[in-house]
């Protein structure tokens, strides 16, 4: 079960509309390396974790990334919430304007909507934990890109600087992980769960004969 806190993780209180900023923001609300893929992806991974250290682990961010899809949405909104009609037509925003009007909805910055394919739950606890680690490298990447462009605008800058320091700290509790994994497994089924699949060390890799 979870407990909804009715606070942010972190403050967000922009002071001036921006739509530019808003049309780059709105990828890590709904891209491919953004936090509606990663809450997804982890608290889909869970189920079929076979360590519990780690599905909790994978509960914890899964949850976790679900309040940093709320932070990024009251950014994009408090970036947008305002924007007169020149304002939106000036900078682009019309396009996003005629479907959604002001409202949140998940796209890239490129404006492809948000797709389950971005993201993978493969049911294999190593072909998992090394997804879930890119995909923090990927999101701390993104975030470095969006301060690049949102370098003057310290009231912008002041969250995503917390969501990106938030990306690093996934990345090395899922390093953990994969740690508890490897103490959990063998040198003969460390890339299977199925232990007959490679009986011995002298079996071919395929577990032909």
């Amino acid at each position: 079960m979870f407990n909804y806190e009715k606070r942010l993780q972190f403050p967000v209180n922009i002071k001036e509309n921006n739509a530019k900023l808003a049309q780059v923001i709105i990828s890590q609300f709904g891209g491919p390396d953004g936090e509606l893929a990663a809450s997804m992806r982890y608290l889909s991974q869970r189920f079929a974790t076979p360590y519990k250290e780690v599905a909790g682990l994978l509960t914890d961010i899964g949850t976790e990334e679900l309040s940093h899809l709320e932070m990024v949405g009251s950014i994009i909104y408090q970036l947008t919430c305002d924007l007169p009609m020149s304002e939106i037509e000036k900078n682009g925003f019309d396009k996003y304007y005629v479907d959604h009007t002001l409202g949140l909805w998940p796209q890239a910055a490129g404006g492809v909507p948000f797709n389950a394919n971005q993201f993978q739950s493969k049911g294999d606890i190593i072909t998992d934990l090394f997804e879930d680690m890119a995909a923090e490298q990927k999101a701390r990447t993104t975030y470095d890109n969006i301060l690049r462009l949102v370098k003057d605008y310290p009231d912008v800058c002041a969250p995503i600087k917390f969501l990106r320091a938030r990306e690093i700290v996934h990345f090395q509790r899922f390093g953990e992980a994969l740690r508890i994994t490897q103490d959990h497994l063998d040198d003969r089924n460390y890339y299977a769960f199925n232990p007959g699949f490679d009986t011995s060390n002298n079996s071919p890799a395929c577990g032909c004969k």
